[in-house]
């Protein structure tokens, strides 16, 4: 149980050999590179202790000292104001209702925008040709009555004009100026108002 207590021995015929020594001895390391090993190790674990530490600060400190102490980092006076964990969580739902929200909103305004989907498993029909959906006017049909319409508007206005020349006309071009007709230099010669009583009261007396 004890190697290194040494043989004690009279006999000067008896002779040995050293085990660690013997030439099929497995080869050791020098107690300078053990030395050298064993503080790179240490140095490592005290290495790796420090990254954990770092890397997980929810694991506590265990300490057997009574006379250790410290405080908490986020409890500290000085430390910012932070977040209740109750309220983060609410603010978190009120965000994910929000952008849900926003994305419902953009699917409802913005039909053209095709739904992506990578799920080879859904399908679906288009609202607008399916079975049920209110007959629809073609482009061209559309684009040709859309035509006839504003034809039909501009003749209306035309007639509107022509049987109305008592209505004005509205211009804002300061630029834009015309003439009188019935004052033009062209115009026949036309009956004053007031001689035009006086011969209606002879005619109406001459007869």
């Amino acid at each position: 149980m004890h190697p290194e207590v040494g043989v004690t021995s009279a006999d000067g015929a008896c002779c040995g050999r050293n085990y660690f020594d013997r030439p099929a001895a497995v080869e050791m390391e020098d107690d300078e590179f053990a030395d050298e090993r064993a503080a790179i190790l240490e140095e490592a674990a005290a290495l790796k202790k420090l990254a954990a530490d770092y890397m997980h600060p929810e694991v506590g400190v265990t300490a057997t000292d009574a006379t250790v102490f410290g405080r908490n980092y986020f409890n500290r006076p000085s430390a910012p104001e932070t977040e209740d964990e109750e309220d983060a969580e609410e603010r978190a739902r009120v965000l994910a209702e929000v952008a849900a929200l926003k994305k419902s909103a953009v699917d409802y305004m913005h039909p053209e925008l095709g739904v992506t989907s990578a799920d080879g498993a859904c399908f679906g029909r288009n609202f607008f040709d399916r079975p049920t959906a209110p007959e629809t006017e073609e482009d061209e049909f559309a684009d040709e009555r859309a035509e006839i319409l504003e034809e039909a508007a501009a003749l209306k206005k035309l007639a509107t004009d022509y049987m109305h020349p008592e209505v004005c006309v509205a211009a804002t071009d300061a630029t834009v100026f015309g003439r009188n007709y019935f004052n033009r230099p062209s115009a026949p010669k036309t009956e004053e108002e007031e001689d035009a009583e006086e011969r209606a009261r002879v005619l109406a007396e001459a007869a």
